[in-house]
């Protein structure tokens, strides 16, 4: 997008595209400041108005559909998946669209080589229970972090490179409180990993789960897809 062009009351086109850009990534980390999903796809959907890329954008929806986390929103996969709609791992999946875009700003760009570990010690590495200071210790800060830096909170740690084909590598890590209590202590010292995912054909075919994770997601009924659907 090259036009620069405004009047004495107006903004350069360009202007507002990294105005509206500068948002969708706030509204990404920190999805539940913003409204959650709804917001996330209205970010995007402005963005793509700007970018003239509608049409690719409307492309990117059906495609969530067709994989089944976009059935009932993203929110309802998650929901499906494990019992939990934590909007960080939410706001994961629409960071895979603005990454493909180059929507998506990187706090971290990884290496290819970081990369390519990360990828293919995900499988043997989540055979143990892991915790986010774990995460951070083995493969450093991420490339973006959904959810905020409070361990009393969920959150998803995003690791990739900047090439828009390379997929979200992700930690989708969990956390809560012991009652709803304001003195009430949390479940966990911090955030305890429950999958790791990347890609995928299907919205399940991307994750490895840890024993946490598998117990969490047998616990919900393990359904890949909305009961009625």
């Amino acid at each position: 997008m090259t036009d620069t062009t405004s009047d004495s009351n107006g903004r350069t086109a360009q202007e507002v595209r990294g105005y509206l850009l500068a948002h969708l990534n706030a509204a990404m980390r920190r999805p539940g400041m913003y409204g959650g999903e709804t917001a996330l796809r209205l970010y995007l959907d402005a963005v793509a108005f700007a970018d003239a890329a509608e049409q690719v954008w409307q492309e990117e929806l059906k495609d969530l559909q067709t994989r089944v986390a976009f059935s009932t929103g993203v929110r309802g996969a998650f929901q499906d998946l494990w019992g939990d709609t934590h909007e960080g791992s939410v706001a994961s999946v629409y960071a895979e669209i603005a990454h493909r875009q180059g929507w998506l700003r990187l706090d971290r760009t990884l290496t290819s080589s970081e990369y390519d570990e990360i990828r293919h010690a995900s499988e043997t590495w989540c055979r143990e229970d892991r915790f986010l200071s774990d995460v951070v210790t083995a493969f450093g800060p991420p490339s973006v972090l959904f959810g905020g830096t409070n361990p009393n909170y969920p959150k998803t740690l995003a690791y990739t490179t900047d090439r828009r084909d390379d997929v979200l590598l992700c930690f989708h890590l969990w956390n809560s409180f012991t009652s709803p209590s304001p003195s009430s202590s949390c479940v966990h010292a911090e955030p305890i990993l429950w999958a790791f995912r990347a890609g995928g054909t299907l919205f399940m075919d991307g994750f490895t789960f840890t024993p946490e994770g598998t117990a969490r997601h047998s616990l919900s009924g393990g359904r890949t897809q909305p009961e009625g659907s």
